[in-house]
């Protein structure tokens, strides 16, 4: 049983107390006393207005489910439906227009362009490496992935293969004839990058295989180098060991070694190409993350303390031996005129916020009831950036004074206002200034969609992130159309009209809101993480929409998918998609649905195999593992990260489909046993793996039967409350065994 400490009328498990009074707090000028007065007040004061927002979502969810009901078999009527929104409130009126007002944002966010990581913050190695994402190898990122294929003895192999490795540095230039060309030839006709003195400034020359020399295309993209160690200062100096250059406000290094063993092979001694890749970092506290109790949400605060204190650092093994890493420094350079020159050496990092319907028992009120998990995380997450902003660590995150947190699953202007009242009470209980905590606005709940325009107003001081999530925006349309009629299959409702248009108009109106200059306009994930060529090849897609940040799923994509920030100017597409017309919101407002007789009996079937077996191979980890992120085999065995947004999506899928007699519950289950075999197969040489097969009573199986039979009662579909509670009740059986 949890210890808890009583301090007015709040009831504090011991976990938390302890990190908050002896970890957090210490150095920050905050004492424990006005903490928990300040996390008290929160509770008593915006408990009651969060109860309210919970309970207008359920009214509003059984009036849209009442009219639908009452025009079954009826024509769509979209006039209809767009009024009856308004006359509910569901739509709300939009205001006068106006401008994004936030201040004190640093660059990554107003005015670079590129790669967004998203990861789950109690995972301590993930956590720092995505912190040191910032910067990434491309040769690297391209010999270990299908981006070079491995026909022709390109295998990859366990020790490096020079043919491989010649195709790896072959496509690593064209990159930068692409990005840094230079005036006359190409990079791999260079056979020496020389530094000359002009004027007391120096100019890059690349000296060519004909004997003759050349210098950039566009003189200023050469920004900086960095010597050898050893090397001195010179009118000529030949093979620096770093080159650093700039295109489209991203940085490039390019890394000169003839003795390397990459570098013998090249002509001008290039071991490396290294990129500014994950330019800023989701440190997740939701989705991908499994913290269900006290002692889970302390291990998840301490990541997120080190992180803004400077101080994470982790040693694992590798090969054998012992490894140990912390973040990065800051990169040294000096300019062209030889001043020193410092780059930012990390990805800017977020906290991700859980949303308004989550509750814990790490808090519990005066009544013992459980609290607003959201307020506590607010707090907390606030207080540890109180020492990134003391700058009393070995590394800055914020060098404008600023707290970045991510607010997921809000529904409408309402509950972001709500947020905003939030942060201020966070504010004054801690001290800062108003509006040092900024907000990233998830656009994943199709009221928030809608109502985008208000939604931004309502935080327009503090605003600096929107962003589209397909899954949990797909989610939150079945659940919310539950009654419209029977969803088409997963695949088949990606290419309808109210998609392109969500996406479309949520570009649309950060720009007109002004948002570039301000903050990030954002899209989703791209899942296949082992698929990097299609990643290339699909991904060039989001910043050709105006979109300055998108989701990957590892460093690695990170600095893969940078190359496309290079290839688009995102400022540029900004302002020419500033004058085309708005996406239009009747297209958004069409649900997504089948025609009857339009799927096959074994089309159906193959749809439950498809749906049955991501949820039961995402929950068995959740559940028996406490794993809320990773790399899950979809039926065809193919590797596709999963977090709690794709478990909702699925099992609002299938709950729908019972809903409108599609299947059956007895066809569902038979599919759970027959898809639990196939995971249990996937999983059989995983020792802490538990099968289900034969035991259809176990906790992760008897979860994924309560998300799919249970779904549509689920508050907007969310999986967490049943998740929660058999997630619980696995530690309580681990803890006695």
């Amino acid at each position: 049983m949890t210890l808890r400490t009583q301090i007015g009328g709040l009831s504090i498990a011991q976990p938390i107390y302890q990190l908050v009074n002896h970890d957090i707090l210490p150095g920050t000028g905050v004492d424990a006393p006005q903490f928990w007065a300040g996390l008290e007040g929160i509770i008593r004061d915006l408990g009651p207005v969060n109860a309210a927002l919970l309970a207008e979502r359920d009214s509003l969810q059984q009036r849209i489910d009442n009219w639908h009901e009452s025009r079954s078999g009826a024509a769509w009527d979209a006039a209809g439906y767009r009024a009856f929104l308004e006359e509910i409130g569901y739509l709300v009126p939009e205001q006068e227009d106006f401008e994004i007002e936030t201040g004190r944002t640093d660059a990554e966010l107003c005015s670079v362009s590129g790669p967004q990581l998203v990861v789950p913050v109690n995972n301590a190695r993930y956590a720092l490496n995505a912190a040191n994402a910032r910067w990434g190898s491309l040769l690297d990122a391209l010999y270990g992935t299908d981006v070079i294929d491995e026909r022709d003895g390109c295998e990859r192999g366990d020790a490096y293969n020079p043919i491989r490795g010649a195709k790896v540095v072959a496509h690593a230039t064209g990159f930068l004839d692409d990005c840094v060309p230079l005036a006359r030839g190409k990079h791999s006709d260079v056979v020496a990058y020389v530094l000359r003195r002009e004027t007391n400034t120096l100019r890059l020359y690349g000296e060519l295989r004909d004997g003759s020399s050349t210098t950039l295309a566009q003189a200023e993209q050469w920004v900086g180098y960095r010597n050898k160690q050893g090397q001195d200062e010179a009118d000529v100096l030949r093979d620096p060991a770093v080159l650093l250059l700039r295109n489209h406000d991203l940085h490039i290094e390019v890394c000169i070694d003839r003795e390397h063993p990459v570098g013998r092979a090249q002509a001008a001694g290039i071991k490396d190409v290294v990129l500014e890749s994950a330019i800023t970092t989701i440190q997740d506290f939701e989705d991908s993350v499994a913290t269900v109790d006290a002692e889970d949400k302390a291990l998840a605060y301490s990541n997120w303390l080190r992180l803004m204190r400077g101080s994470l650092e982790i040693t694992f093994s590798k090969a054998g031996k012992p490894v140990s890493r912390k973040l990065a420094p800051d990169r040294e350079y000096l300019s062209c005129s030889g001043a020193p020159l410092t780059l930012h050496g990390r990805s800017l990092l977020f906290a991700r916020n859980v949303g308004h319907h989550m509750f814990t028992d790490a808090v519990l009120d005066a009544a013992g009831r459980e609290t607003p998990e959201g307020m506590l995380d607010a707090m907390v997450t606030a207080a540890c950036a109180l020492h990134d902003l003391a700058g009393s660590g070995p590394t800055r995150n914020s060098r404008t004074g600023s707290v970045y947190l991510v607010k997921p699953k809000m529904h409408g202007p309402k509950e972001v206002a709500f947020t905003n009242a939030l942060f201020t009470r966070v504010e004054e209980a801690l001290g800062l200034p108003k509006n040092t905590l900024k907000v990233g606005v998830m656009d994943e709940e199709r009221r928030t969609t809608v109502n985008l325009k208000e939604c931004m107003r309502a935080v327009k001081e503090r605003l600096v992130f929107i962003n589209t999530g397909f899954l949990d925006r797909t989610a939150d349309e079945i659940h919310t159309s539950m009654c419209a009629g029977p969803v088409l299959r997963k695949a088949d409702i990606k290419n309808q009209p109210w998609l392109a248009a969500y996406e479309d108009r949520n570009v649309d109106l950060g720009l007109r809101c002004g948002l570039p200059g301000r903050g990030q306009i954002g899209k989703g994930m791209w899942p296949r993480p082992d698929d990097m060529a299609a990643m290339l090849s699909s991904k060039l897609a989001h910043p050709q929409a105006g979109a300055n940040c998108a989701w990957v799923p590892s460093p690695t994509a990170a600095t893969l998918h940078a190359t496309h920030y290079h290839m688009v100017n995102v400022s540029k597409t900004q302002q020419d998609l500033k004058s085309r017309p708005l996406a239009p919101l009747d297209a958004i407002l069409m649900p997504p649905l089948l025609s009857a007789g339009q799927l096959t009996a074994l089309e159906i079937q193959q749809e439950l195999d498809n749906n049955v077996q991501g949820i039961l191979g995402y929950v068995v980890r959740w559940i028996d593992q406490g794993v809320g992120c990773s790399k899950v085999p979809d039926i065809d065995n193919v590797g596709l990260m999963e977090d709690r947004a794709t478990l909702r999506i699925s099992s609002q899928h299938l709950a729908n489909w019972l809903h409108h007699k599609l299947c059956s519950k007895e066809q569902v289950m038979a599919t759970l046993r027959r898809m639990a075999a196939v995971v249990d197969e996937q999983n059989a040489k995983d020792p802490a793996y538990v099968p289900m097969t034969g035991n259809y009573d176990g906790l992760a199986f008897r979860a994924a039967c309560d998300l799919i039979f249970q779904g549509r009662e689920q508050p907007n579909g969310y999986t967490e409350h049943i998740l929660r509670g058999f997630r619980l009740e696995a530690k309580q059986r681990n803890a006695v065994n």
